[in-house]
């Protein structure tokens, strides 16, 4: 069964427009979220293969609405409450 991150041969989807010059990071919280990810990984709370599933596991219609990053901390979320780092509350500030 194909994932919403395997659309490739899909029709409908436009083509992949490359960003000529453009930064790594759009915005702080995106390098934040990359050295983050970095130091999981690291530390061998879940390793790439597993935060990789975890991106192509999220809801089509979030998925095609999330920016690169945002994909990103998602799958760390939820990595972290399925590992028992963190709870949904401890994650949320409630």
């Amino acid at each position: 069964m194909s994932r919403i991150n395997d659309v490739g041969g899909m029709q409908g989807f436009a083509p992949v427009e490359q960003e000529a010059g453009e930064p790594a990071f759009h915005a702080d919280w995106e390098a934040h979220v990359f050295v983050l990810n970095q130091a999981l990984l690291g530390r061998g709370v879940y390793n790439l293969d597993e935060f990789r599933d975890a991106i192509e596991r999220m809801p089509p219609q979030e998925y095609l609405a999330s920016s690169y990053y945002e994909q990103w901390f998602r799958a760390i979320t939820v990595l972290l409450a399925e590992k028992g780092v963190l709870t949904e509350e401890e994650m949320s500030g409630d």
